[in-house]
């Protein structure tokens, strides 16, 4: 197991507390009464108290270090400035943070009390998420947001002038009644706050929104009758990546764009599968096992965890729901689908030297395969998607999880979808926490 893997820890802190629910959602956040809070940051720092002790009881690796910490939700700004204090004690107080450690919340616009950004600031908090997912006031509102492009813009004029400038803000694109010359007026706004850092994600459709439902189902609730095609999906994705780039904000991962040097810290700390701790409703944890990896390779066993995403449990004090070690035969087959996520793509070197060459033989197959179909490109150092294997992202990755099957897509001819798949906010679930 390669040191940088295992030399810090990332933490990931989950507040699923939202003023009003987005139609598009499908995270476990919704409304819930005021006094939950207390409760649940009491929760939550129970649970850092008790870490280190569940992870030793289970042979696992969990770093004192911390060089990235990320408030996700919902909207992590709703708790009072009081209980955000007491967090970040508490994460200090368990925890060494690196003198440069990334410190990151997700903020509403227009959600954010000036009381509250003091408390942010004096927290240490670094890096600031705004999810604007429109500059068209029309579009937000369709789908349930409380902001406009005026709030938007204003918060980040506020943001600044409190010291924060290393700022992302969020765009989807798919949005019900979005039009191609909405989507390119969104595009340009983004670029004309010149914010470091932006991440663009397809609508996702699926039964665990209210507007997915709707759209799967043929009505047209929510505006679900106004939500463009798969087609102009791809379209639109194609244009967010030329218009980010000419201001600026180059494309290095497949949702995410930013200025040079300013990538998120933290997000990078999945795709390059080193450790995190998962803390709160529905938060996944990735920790490494502590007894020597297997001689010859670098690999050892990754153990992990995801918490209940039901909140009367989880304040209840509910256990973890699901823990389990992923041998290294099936971090290999993460290794290259999370590698690819990146415009830098997987090193062949670097897999063969943690998993042994004999692993990724299968995988080269594949990767032949792919780049015949032109979605991958080998320069027999580095794998990296092509364009269109962008667009078709999850099927590429799916040869990967199938590996291991005698008999599957992954040894039979590549078969391409007739529309490109439109592209996921999040790698499959549950290998990463979905925020």
């Amino acid at each position: 197991m390669s040191s940088s893997r295992s030399d810090a820890l990332g933490l990931y802190i989950s507040v699923p507390f939202c003023r009003s629910k987005c139609t598009y959602c499908n995270f476990a956040s919704g409304v819930y009464p005021a006094s939950d809070h207390a409760l649940y940051v009491d929760r939550l720092i129970s649970d850092l108290a008790a870490a280190r002790a569940w992870a030793e009881r289970r042979n696992a690796v969990l770093p004192r270090r911390v060089d990235t910490v990320y408030l996700g939700g919902g909207t992590p700004s709703l708790l009072a400035p009081e209980l955000l204090s007491r967090l970040f004690a508490a994460v200090r107080a368990e925890f060494d943070l690196e003198p440069d450690a990334e410190i990151t919340v997700e903020c509403a616009p227009g959600q954010l009390a000036e009381l509250t950004l003091k408390a942010l600031v004096a927290a240490g908090v670094n890096r600031v998420s705004l999810g604007a997912q429109s500059f068209i006031d029309r579009e937000v509102k369709s789908c349930g947001r409380l902001h406009s492009r005026a709030v938007v813009l204003a918060e980040i004029e506020r943001l600044r002038a409190a010291g924060i400038d290393n700022l992302n803000v969020d765009l989807i694109a798919g949005l019900p009644g979005q039009t191609f010359a909405s989507w390119e007026e969104s595009l340009a706004v983004l670029a004309a706050t010149a914010v470091p850092h932006a991440s663009v994600y397809m609508l996702e459709v699926d039964e665990d929104s209210r507007l997915g439902r709707e759209v799967l189902g043929g009505g047209a609730r929510y505006h679900a009758d106004q939500v463009p095609t798969d087609d102009d999906l791809a379209q639109m994705y194609s244009v967010a990546i030329e218009k980010l780039r000419q201001a600026g904000l180059e494309q290095y991962e497949i949702s995410n764009f930013c200025r040079p040097g300013m990538e998120s810290r933290h997000n990078l700390r999945y795709w390059q599968r080193r450790p995190y701790l998962g803390l709160g409703l529905d938060a996944s944890s990735m920790l490494l096992e502590a007894s020597p990896a297997e001689e010859g390779i670098e690999a050892g066993r990754v153990l992990r965890s995801t918490t209940t995403d039901d909140l009367k449990e989880y304040l209840a004090g509910a256990p973890l729901v699901e823990e389990s070690w992923l041998a290294p035969a099936q971090q290999h087959e993460e290794a290259w689908f999370l590698a690819l996520r990146l415009n830098d793509g997987a090193n062949v070197a670097a897999v063969e030297r943690e998993f042994g060459r004999g692993m990724v033989a299968p995988a080269l197959k594949a990767v032949k395969r792919l780049a015949e179909a032109g979605l991958l490109v080998f320069d027999g150092q580095t794998v990296c998607l092509t364009p269109h294997g962008q667009l078709l992202s999850n099927d590429v990755f799916q040869e990967f999880l199938d590996l291991r099957a005698e008999e599957g897509p992954a040894n039979e001819a590549l078969q391409l979808p007739e529309k490109p798949s439109a592209l996921s906010s999040q790698p499959a679930p549950p290998v990463l926490p979905r925020h």
